[in-house]
């Protein structure tokens, strides 16, 4: 698992690790300083001759910089150093100069010039305590430089020290001017801007390099990996039959949209559900020409999953299989269409109800209990909105994107990005619903028992958005079918490498 921490946790980390001697910034200039010279020899270049810009805020990420710009020039590269603060680290600065390096003139001609000779830049301009968006001249000196950055021929290799000056670095939102970044070096642990977007989409390739930092509270942001995926997982084994492995039962599709209760039972049994009900009478004969397996009408379920291609003009007949999943404290997934009846009702949710809107529908979820944001900024801050939405609710939420975010009432949000943005395609999210579903209705029996989630639903939310991307991973167009059809083969991966 990838575990993101808040700046104010890491700054106090820090505290008796500085106290006891340990050299944090020694070891974080020479990972800056060793991904600079990787990065240079991945583009046919050596360190000795290459032109290298180190730009030097006051904080310790500009010391950072000015220790690696000092390791680089005694390598023979030509370094120039350019003061983003009148306060500046005198060490690095000392240690840089001492190996030969330039300091720059303070002017904005000379910084150009510099930025467009140099094939490689270290970013160590604001440090992870300095909160976004970025005043002036700070605002407007990177917004310069990542417009030079954009314009070069031949872009240069941008090394973010810890963090990319500009981006929210808790909040994961970009609020002004930042600078994009080739390789982000991040320094002990990550932070909650470089896996969750906006912000992570400017951060390129992340590498953590261990400086000695430990943290053991929970974290603010974490990614699952396979081997979280495969712990989640229950293989079935001699013991288990169609029931202990999960039902799903679906309310899903409709006359005007069919296909998605085709998308839905193809997710779910694809996920391992043991049985699939189908209680959606219009599209039961299509959906038994794809899937034969389904069993038709209500029963007993581990796990509901309604509102897939179901319009509002119908959402009432979702009510009681809704009001009976609640009732019995089974997980259900409210999904399109069934979002509507959380308007007029359900104010207080449990975590086994997990709801999964997209930006918009989580605008008109969150107005409907009185809480003003458009979509515009839910996709401008979509941590703050999606732990809102959780808190606000008492739901597990599943804000989809092109990187997921899932939130339940308490712990971290779970950030699980595309593979590859061909996923984003009609119909993926239906498929995600059922797969969700048969996730959920093979711990439904534990949770249920519980009365609670515990967490359990976000965590398993995490895992179906995981195994979604692994199956929709493609180096071109995939439909939402196919995406369903290659969901096995993602499990096994998980399970068994």
């Amino acid at each position: 698992m990838l575990r993101a921490y808040r700046s104010t946790d890491v700054a106090a980390a820090e505290k008796p690790v500085l106290a006891a001697g340990v050299p944090l910034m020694e070891r974080a200039s020479f990972a800056v300083a060793t991904a600079a010279a990787r990065e240079l020899k991945s583009r046919g270049h050596t360190v000795t001759g290459s032109r290298i810009l180190v730009l030097a805020g006051g904080g310790n990420n500009g010391g950072d910089a000015l220790f690696a710009g000092a390791i680089l020039a005694r390598r023979g590269a030509v370094v120039d150093i350019f003061r983003v603060s009148d306060s500046i680290h005198e060490a690095g600065l000392r240690a840089a100069t001492e190996a030969g390096a330039r300091v720059l003139p303070g002017e904005r001609d000379d910084v150009v010039a510099a930025a467009r000779a140099a094939g490689l830049w270290i970013d160590g301009i604001a440090g992870i305590g300095l909160r976004s968006p970025l005043r002036e001249p700070l605002a407007n000196l990177v917004t310069l430089l990542d417009e030079e950055r954009e314009a070069a021929p031949d872009e240069p290799i941008v090394i973010a020290v810890d963090c990319p000056t500009g981006i929210g670095v808790d909040d994961g939102g970009l609020p002004g001017p930042a600078l994009r970044a080739s390789v982000t070096v991040a320094m002990g642990v990550l932070k909650p801007g470089l896996l969750a977007p906006p912000a992570s989409r400017l951060c390129g390739r992340v590498q953590l390099a261990d400086i000695g930092l430990t943290l053991t509270e929970p974290p603010a942001v974490a990614t699952l990996t396979a081997s979280d995926v495969a712990d989640l997982l229950h293989e079935p084994d001699e013991t288990d039959h169609k029931y202990t492995r999960g039902v799903v039962l679906l309310g899903t599709g409709s006359a005007d949209y069919p296909g998605a209760a085709v998308l839905t039972a193809g997710g779910a049994l694809a996920g391992g559900a043991g049985m699939v009900r189908l209680d959606s009478p219009e599209v039961i004969r299509l959906v038994l020409r794809y899937y034969p397996e389904i069993v038709i009408g209500m029963g007993r379920a581990q796990a509901t999953v309604l509102g897939s291609g179901v319009p509002v003009s119908d959402v009432d007949r979702l009510r009681a299989p809704l009001d009976r999943a609640l009732e019995e404290h089974y997980p259900v997934v409210l999904d399109a269409g069934a979002l509507t009846l959380l308007k007029d009702g359900y104010a207080d949710l449990p975590s086994t109800a997990v709801l999964t809107p997209h930006a918009g529908e989580l605008a008109e979820l969150l107005a409907a209990r009185g809480e003003g944001l458009t979509r515009q900024e839910i996709e401008a801050a979509p941590i703050r909105a999606v732990r809102l939405a959780a808190t606000v609710t008492g739901a597990t939420v599943v804000l989809k994107g092109a990187t997921d975010l899932v939130a339940g009432p308490d712990g971290p949000v779970y950030a699980q990005p595309a593979r590859s943005h061909w996923r984003a395609t009609a119909g993926a999210g239906d498929v995600y619903a059922g797969l969700l579903g048969a996730l959920l209705a093979g711990a439904g029996e534990d949770i249920a028992r519980a009365g609670h989630g515990l967490g359990k639903p976000a965590l398993l939310a995490a895992a179906a958005s995981w195994i979604h991307a692994e199956a929709a991973h493609s180096n071109g167009p995939i439909r939402a079918s196919q995406i369903a059809d290659r969901i096995p083969a993602a499990i096994a991966r998980a399970l068994h490498g």
